[in-house]
């Protein structure tokens, strides 16, 4: 055989792969990712960054973090004292924005929260007992969801100003919020019931306003709405105009009328490996794909419920149904290809990012695992995904942020190549 003819029969085979690849066929395989050390660069101003509790991209893809400064111990912030007796550290503002490279472009400070999403524009929005929207050019608080004027637990409503802190002074009492001890004393358990019972009698499931705290917030603006999930009686989606606020129609477990969520807390209790309670469990985190459709992801009951944005049930996937603790399914992001193939699933307590089949909930793969390494987890606690498939995660417990990148990528491939040095 000619050279020619040989190079002829070897270009045939590249193309013949060129169109293989392209034909979407290795599309198929599970999604791969190497962690990026690179990202982000070092904090400015001695910072230390406080347990993660929300993230979020916008339009250019750049990181939205919001953190706990008051999680830090005293030994962490040992800089703050007058005169310092330690290179670090500084409590940070709670909310940092972060370019593609790393790089801290800005940033304001606003009391602590729990979840988060930007606007096109450039609103944030912050759950702090409510949803409170604030201008990130300076700051300024510029609207709220209506709430109730107090919570079923008792403690503070409102906007909790900025806490005293106390120059090298730490709380660090985050770990009791996910494993939170519970009375033992039985006059003490009947005194809580009875007042958990006058509480949902005096605020039924379908009050239409906040009654919980927040655990997501998910601005679409193609509809102008936001999505909601409080934590009342397990969890309640909700959904409010986006420019006035009103609240316009919500639902509970497989896409029932609000007024129909139990107000028995043995609806909503789920035992590892036990039946799917009839009610949501709790910390709810929801999202909504490009087709329009809402994943609510009830973590305390290891599963993912599918409706249509106006609640209508659809399916529901079970993720690891022996996990007990705080549960299995945490955040909830997509692949980034145009039909969404993957769910991407953060996973608290097993430590890991879990991909599913978005069309069926088969587990297709996985990473991670416990550990404060790179590309380990110790409390993962939040996930978004950038236009590019980058994955972004926050720890609550490590106090960090990481990025993985896909195995496809130009850095992935360079990563696969320092990995396999010797």
């Amino acid at each position: 055989m000619s050279a020619k003819l040989s190079n002829l029969f070897r270009l045939s085979a590249i193309l013949v792969a060129i169109m293989f690849i392209s034909s979407g066929v290795l599309s198929q395989s599970a999604p791969n990712f190497y962690v990026d050390p690179s990202w982000p660069n070092p904090l400015p101003n001695n910072w230390k960054l406080g347990g993660i509790s929300g993230l979020a991209i916008d339009l250019d893809d750049n990181v939205w973090v919001l953190n706990r400064p008051d999680d830090l111990s005293d030994m962490e912030l040992l800089a703050e004292l007058e005169p310092p007796i330690s290179l670090c550290c500084e409590r940070p503002p709670t909310i940092i924005h972060f370019d593609k490279s790393g790089e801290v472009i800005g940033y304001f400070d606003a009391p602590q929260a729990h979840g988060m999403d930007v606007d096109d524009e450039g609103f944030v929005y912050i759950g702090q007992d409510t949803v409170r929207k604030y201008d990130s050019r300076n700051g300024e608080l510029v609207a709220e969801l209506a709430r109730t004027p107090e919570r079923e637990n008792g403690g503070q409503v409102g906007l909790v100003p900025l806490a005293e802190r106390i120059p090298g002074k730490g709380t660090l009492e985050h770990a009791n919020v996910f494993m939170p001890s519970m009375p033992t004393d039985p006059a003490e358990l009947v005194a809580k019931a009875a007042a958990r019972t006058e509480f949902r009698k005096k605020y039924p499931p379908e009050t239409p306003m906040i009654v919980g705290g927040i655990e997501e917030i998910r601005v679409l603006e193609a509809d102008s709405e936001v999505l909601v999930a409080d934590n009342y009686l397990g969890g309640r989606v909700l959904v409010f105009d986006l420019e006035t606020f009103e609240f316009k129609r919500g639902w509970g477990a497989y896409g029932k009328p609000l007024a129909e969520i139990s107000i028995d807390d043995g609806d909503h209790t789920y035992t590892p490996n036990g039946p799917m309670p009839k009610d949501f469990v709790g910390h709810l985190t929801v999202n909504i794909s490009y087709d329009g459709l809402v994943y609510a992801a009830d973590r305390r009951a290891n599963r993912i419920q599918v409706t249509d944005k106006n609640g209508e049930f659809l399916k529901e996937f079970v993720l690891a149904p022996s996990t007990g603790g705080g549960g299995s399914t945490g955040g909830v992001a997509f692949s980034p290809d145009p039909e969404q193939k993957y769910l991407y699933i953060s996973d608290r307590m097993n430590s890991r990012i879990w991909f599913l089949d978005r069309d069926n909930g088969r587990v297709v793969g996985e990473i991670g695992s416990m550990g404060e390494n790179s590309g380990q987890f110790f409390g993962l606690h939040m996930l978004a995904v950038d236009s590019q498939g980058n994955i972004y995660t926050g720890e609550v417990d490590s106090f960090r942020v990481q990025r993985f990148v896909p195995a496809n990528s130009p850095k992935g491939k360079l990563l696969k190549q320092v990995a396999e040095l010797p």
